[in-house]
């Protein structure tokens, strides 16, 4: 579980009443102001996204709260023994293990390999699939984006009602001008409230979205790549050292490190 999102977002909303002061944060609370901000970010998304992607917000959700999925060198190693197999009794050799293989994705590129599948479809047909879930994540994200956007211009919007009904209640001679502050607060509420739903909501969401699609692109390329190799017969060393290219240099040397050692543990046990 990936608790950061939700702590920011509280911590967000704890620092700005703090600012505030207890005392004085019924001054910033103004029903209609809500209205028009929340209510109107909202419906503009509403009618800016198909249902087909508003259904899946809940989906997003359980992204944003989940730890992180995507284990490149976990990957990388089951990427290797793969290599290690098909060297060993050949490709058809990895139905077997393909058929334990949980993710959607991984098995699929395995078993085209395990198929006979040409190369250069075989990368066509994963990069397609790729690029058609990249294009799924980014409209999720995207909606996020969007919806950051409207809520400041509601936000502008709310003010300038506040705004006119200020300026068409006022009476001089009545004495109309002594409500101007209190008016004039309450017109500035609803961007206020734009800010806030902008910048502690669904900026932050849009964010997140985005690192757990890089991280999932970064995953499948990595699946491509070392599909790829696996079917050209790449030697299992190489193939870790390629694919471990994508992670950080310092990571790299442990886990190269780590293969070499159970390599000549393996190799002393076999001389025995």
């Amino acid at each position: 579980m990936d608790p950061t999102t939700l702590l920011g977002i509280i911590l967000g909303f704890a620092l700005i009443v703090n600012g505030i002061g207890f005392d004085k944060i019924g001054n910033f609370i103004n029903v209609p102001s809500m209205v028009i901000v929340i209510g109107g970010a909202l419906s503009a998304t509403l009618s800016s996204y198909p249902l087909g992607i508003l259904k899946d917000i809940p989906k997003h959700f359980a992204v944003l709260v989940r730890g992180k999925r995507y284990d490149i060198p976990k990957l990388v190693e089951q990427l290797v023994d793969l290599g290690t197999i098909a060297r060993q009794s050949g490709l058809l050799a990895l139905e077997d293990k393909a058929a334990e293989i949980k993710d959607p994705f991984f098995k699929q590129s395995v078993l085209m390999i395990v198929d006979a599948n040409d190369p250069d479809k075989v990368r066509l047909v994963l990069e397609r699939e790729l690029d058609n879930m990249m294009v799924r994540h980014d409209q999720a994200a995207g909606l996020y984006e969007k919806a950051a956007s409207y809520a400041p211009s509601f936000g502008m919007i709310g003010t300038l009602i506040g705004l006119i009904n200020m300026l068409k209640g006022m009476n001089m001679d009545a004495g109309g001008s002594s409500s101007i502050g209190s008016d004039m607060s309450v017109a500035l509420i609803t961007t206020f409230y734009g800010c806030i739903l902008a910048n502690v909501i669904f900026n932050p969401i849009a964010k997140k979205l985005r690192i757990r699609q890089d991280e999932e692109e970064l995953y499948c390329s990595t699946i491509i790549e070392g599909i790829i190799a696996i079917q050209a017969g790449e030697n299992p060393k190489y193939l870790r050292e390629h694919l471990l290219a994508s992670i950080k240099q310092s990571q790299q040397q442990k886990i190269l490190e780590k293969a070499e050692t159970g390599d000549s543990q393996g190799k002393e046990q076999e001389d025995k």
